[in-house]
């Protein structure tokens, strides 16, 4: 399952910048997950300074 990012998102784009496959962009608040992109690594969470990311 693809991941998602929360409300707690601070737009650092710190998980954009890791994603193996480019599926983080900015969207109009906050980053945003393409969950067709997305393989489900994990490496957005791992990096996130505030936990944004987790498996939807």
């Amino acid at each position: 399952m693809a991941y998602v990012i929360s409300d707690a998102c601070v737009s650092c784009g710190a998980c954009a910048d890791a994603c193996p496959v480019s599926a983080i962009s900015q969207g109009d608040s906050q980053y945003v997950i393409d969950a067709g992109t997305c393989i489900d690594c994990g490496t957005c969470a791992g990096v996130c300074p505030v936990g944004a990311p987790s498996q939807g």
